[in-house]
């Protein structure tokens, strides 16, 4: 079994904060995932830093505009020698195609996975009705799942409770990264839709985005080892 498919994400607007707690990791056993808050904050250093100390990034900016814009931000984003990242699927056919085409013409070595968000996770039924659409969260995380595919993109994030219904529609080797990861003991947090690292496995992710319970943790290398080795027993 992969040893990363946990990615811990670095929620931090000080870039000493996020190195001091990389230093706390195992690249052996995870990677990390850079967000707005930090990227907006110390910019492409900050990737630079991580990689530095061993560390794949998932640069996870979830770039939505028209699509030259997003072309060129994954362009840039590739350059910068990441593992993976992202757009929002809401954005459209084209722009989804548009950043397929950048990923692929600016990567000079390995070639980032590029990752489709569907709902936010912190979304529900509710308030897909308030955004007046017409569907569950499921369901238009389906919908966006499938449109992500047909433009190439090599996975989406979802919730791990949608990733039972995305990999029977959508096959094995199409990647789900999953946020709202929580272990049985933790705190829900302000996830909406949350689902314990085995059940998530179980129904069919690759990659599982688990913050609070390992940086916030006493010990986040005992933390990830014990994560890891309960999925490891699922084979």
């Amino acid at each position: 079994m992969d040893n990363k498919r946990i990615i811990v994400p670095l929620d931090t607007p000080r870039l000493e904060d996020a190195l001091a707690l990389v230093a706390r990791l195992d690249p052996k056993l995870c990677r990390v995932k850079i967000g707005k808050e930090l990227f907006v904050a110390a910019g492409p250093e900050a990737v630079q830093r991580v990689h530095e100390r061993g560390f794949e990034v998932f640069l996870d900016l979830k770039f939505h505009d028209i699509p030259n814009t997003v072309a060129g931000a994954c362009a840039a984003a590739t350059r910068l020698g990441v593992a993976m990242l992202n757009v929002h699927a809401g954005g459209g056919r084209a722009m989804l195609a548009a950043a397929r085409d950048a990923v692929d013409r600016s990567a000079t070595n390995a070639r980032p996975l590029l990752i489709a968000v569907t709902v936010l996770t912190s979304l529900d039924d509710a308030d897909m009705r308030e955004l007046g659409i017409d569907a569950t969260a499921q369901a238009h995380a389906l919908r966006l799942a499938k449109l992500a595919q047909a433009c190439g993109l090599d996975g989406v994030v979802c919730s791990a409770q949608e990733a039972v219904a995305l990999r029977e529609a959508c096959g094995a080797g199409f990647k789900l990264v999953t946020p709202g990861i929580r272990p049985a003991d933790a705190a829900k947090d302000d996830q909406a839709r949350i689902v314990t690292p085995e059940a998530a496995i179980r129904g069919g992710a690759d990659y599982l985005v688990i913050g609070r319970p390992v940086t916030q943790a006493a010990d986040p290398v005992a933390t990830l080892a014990t994560i890891n080795a309960s999925l490891a027993r699922m084979q």
